[in-house]
């Protein structure tokens, strides 16, 4: 696909609000639901360009997870064996877990372990 303008991402997004409420869904080939699939895309492809996501670091993903489990760092630490500095370290991203710390807070945390790596 070329390069997408502004005003096509624009049009496209208002093709989607448009076609939404019409496709069912039950029949990908449908006419609509094409239609919705491409302007989707080019929706997709500028938003990528212009409105990256950084991936998440292993500090973020980590202190995430805390929060969302409802755990402390000295709770976290126990679990997986390390000192609640070490914690610390790594929700302020002050050092990085090894591998064997990273396989243990992904499986504490039930973090994929693509994530924690970057990937």
């Amino acid at each position: 696909m070329g390069r997408i303008t502004e005003m096509q991402y624009q049009y496209a997004l208002e093709r989607i609000e448009d076609l939404l409420p019409l496709v069912s869904g039950a029949d990908p080939n449908e006419e609509k639901a094409v239609e919705l699939s491409i302007y989707s895309d080019i929706v997709i492809e500028y938003e990528k360009e212009h409105f990256p996501i950084e991936k998440p670091t292993p500090a973020e993903l980590i202190q995430e997870s805390l929060i969302e489990k409802q755990l402390t760092q000295k709770e976290l630490a126990s679990r997986i064996g390390v000192s609640p500095s070490r914690i610390s370290d790594y929700v302020a991203g002050r050092a990085e877990p090894t591998l064997r710390i990273a396989s243990r807070l992904c499986a504490t945390l039930g973090i994929a372990p693509t994530a924690m790596l970057g990937l």
